[in-house]
C-alpha cells in the first residue's frame, strides 16, 4: 500500500516539475509577455468576481450591503493587478522562491532518509537539494533578478526535481520490500 502511494506521489511531483520546466522556459523566452498575461488574467478574475457580487447583491433584494463593498474592493484589486505588473512580479518571485526553498528542504530530508537506508544516491540527492535551496534563496533575496534568471532557476528546479523524483520512485522498490 505504501509503495503504491509513494510511487503515485513521485509521479505527481514529476508532473508538477514538468509544469515548472515549461513555465521556466516560457519565462526565459518571453518574460514580459508572461507577466502581462498573468496580470491581465488575475485582474480580470477579480473584476468578474466583483461583478458577480454586484449581481448577487441585486438578486438578493439589496439586503446584504456588505456585498457592494466586497464588489468594489474586488474590482479595485482587479484594476490594480492589471496595471501594477511589477508588484505582481515581486509577489510571484517571492512565492516561487518559497516553493523552491521548501522543495529543497524536503529533498534534503529525503537525502537523510536515503543515507539511513545506506543508499549510494543519498549524496547526489543531498547536493541537488543544497543547489535547490541556494537557487531559492537567490531568487528570494535578489529583488533585481531579471525574469530570465528566474526562468532559468525555475527550469533548473524543475529538472532537478524530476531527477530526484525518478530516483525516489526507483528506490522505493528497493527499500519497502
Amino acid at each position: 500500500m505504501w509503495k503504491k502511494f509513494l510511487k503515485k506521489s513521485g509521479w505527481t511531483d514529476i508532473i508538477i516539475s514538468l509544469i515548472f520546466v515549461i513555465f521556466g522556459t516560457m519565462l526565459i523566452l518571453r518574460p514580459e509577455a508572461i507577466v502581462s498575461v498573468i496580470s491581465l488574467l488575475l485582474g480580470a478574475i477579480f473584476i468578474v468576481m466583483g461583478i458577480l457580487k454586484i449581481i448577487d447583491y441585486y438578486s438578493n433584494g439589496k439586503k446584504d450591503n456588505y456585498l457592494i463593498a466586497i464588489a468594489v474592493v474586488m474590482m479595485l484589486i482587479g484594476i490594480v493587478i492589471m496595471f501594477c505588473a511589477d508588484v505582481i512580479l515581486s509577489a510571484f518571485r517571492i512565492l516561487i522562491a518559497i516553493w523552491i526553498i521548501y522543495s529543497g528542504i524536503m529533498n534534503l530530508q529525503t537525502a537523510i532518509v536515503w543515507k539511513d537506508y545506506k543508499s549510494r544516491l543519498w549524496l547526489v540527492t543531498l547536493l541537488l537539494a543544497i543547489v535547490t535551496i541556494i537557487v531559492g534563496i537567490y531568487i528570494l533575496v535578489n529583488t533585481g533578478a531579471i525574469l530570465q534568471t528566474i526562468g532559468i532557476a525555475i527550469l533548473v528546479y524543475g529538472l532537478v526535481d524530476i531527477v530526484e523524483s525518478f530516483i525516489f520512485i526507483k528506490k522505493v522498490d528497493n527499500y519497502l520490500d
